[in-house]
């Protein structure tokens, strides 16, 4: 006989399938967070990744395991880059865990299921203080404003003011060419631009005069082709010769023509995010302080910003001077 004492065992709730399947349950979750269009490309492709990772091996997104994640972490780092022929760095696999981490954090406040299968994934170890860009000094990029000056064709005034708004300012590509002629202002006495920065935060920065000037000089140019007066222009603030928005490829092969007009060694090698490197290096090395500098940025960690100072280990600025100065200044 059973005793009546024994507890009863609850049935295992079943879990609700997905709302709508995979595809919207991702495009809901990207609209309940703040981030910039080019952030929701590279999100959705890498939420597809993990997908069709899923669906060649028959698994159910909603009973991966952690094993699951790890497999797919270590076959990621396998996987060769489509640009550099090379295995993905630890850095793009952290990021694309971190997108399927954050994925799944949205399934559990749903109720697809209890717990995030990411959290207890073997991530890759990335090195907080070291970039894969390949950095431009000062000098460089001073070369590379000269070959932009230098350019000829239609283009050329256009590619000016875009390779002044990268160098000068320091933007990301996707900042670059996601602005709109709304977005140039004055603010206090200020020429400016607003955009929206990553994470979705609205941001604004000042332009130099010679930005300014090289922006001003495509605004005539592009109005005078197009027989309106500047105000009355519209649109995307940097265009194809057909008026659509230049897009992140074009200013990839930019940046890389002129370099290589420019005597840049590295040419081959450089990315818009070269340009964003230096601009933090040549201004810390400048003595802006590195709170300006993470603000300029839009970075909300200052280890950040100092992973992109590529001067940062420069002796000349070891403390040490400092410290033994004012000593002997007191005992002078």
């Amino acid at each position: 006989m059973v005793s009546s004492d024994l507890p009863v065992l609850a049935r295992p709730t079943p879990r609700p399938a997905l709302p709508g399947g995979p595809v919207d349950v991702t495009e809901a979750w990207l609209r309940n967070r703040r981030l910039s269009e080019h952030t929701r490309d590279a999100y959705r492709r890498d939420i597809t990744g993990w997908l069709t990772w899923c669906a060649g091996r028959d698994l159910d997104p909603l009973h991966a395991t952690f094993l699951h994640v790890n497999e797919y972490a270590r076959a990621l780092e396998s996987t060769l880059g489509a640009r550099s022929g090379r295995p993905l760095t630890p850095a793009t696999v952290a990021r694309r865990l971190s997108a399927l981490s954050s994925w799944y954090d949205f399934l559990v406040k749903l109720g697809a299921l209890p717990a995030n299968p990411v959290a207890g994934a073997d991530r890759p170890r990335v090195d907080r203080d070291h970039s894969a860009t390949v950095g431009l000094t000062p000098e460089e990029v001073d070369a590379l404003l000269s070959a932009a000056d230098a350019d000829t064709g239609p283009t050329a005034v256009r590619n000016r003011a875009a390779i002044a708004l990268l160098a000068d300012l320091g933007l990301r590509v996707g900042e670059l060419i996601s602005l709109d002629l709304t977005d140039l202002g004055t603010e206090r006495g200020h020429r400016s631009v607003r955009f929206v920065g990553k994470g979705g935060k609205p941001r604004r920065r000042a332009l130099t005069p010679g930005t300014g000037y090289a922006v001003d000089a495509y605004l005539a140019q592009r109005a005078a082709a197009t027989g309106v007066p500047v105000p009355q222009l519209t649109g995307p603030l940097l265009v194809t010769a057909s008026g659509a928005r230049l897009d992140r490829h074009s200013v990839f092969r930019l940046v890389r023509r002129l370099a290589r007009a420019a005597g840049i060694p590295a040419w081959a090698r450089l990315s818009p995010h070269s340009l964003r490197h230096a601009f933090a290096t040549t201004a810390r090395s400048e003595g802006v302080p590195l709170e300006d500098v993470q603000d300029a940025m839009g970075h909300a960690d200052p280890r950040t910003t100092r992973r992109y100072d590529r001067d940062r280990h420069n002796l000349d600025r070891d403390p040490a001077y400092v410290v033994w100065a004012a000593r002997s200044r007191r005992r002078g």
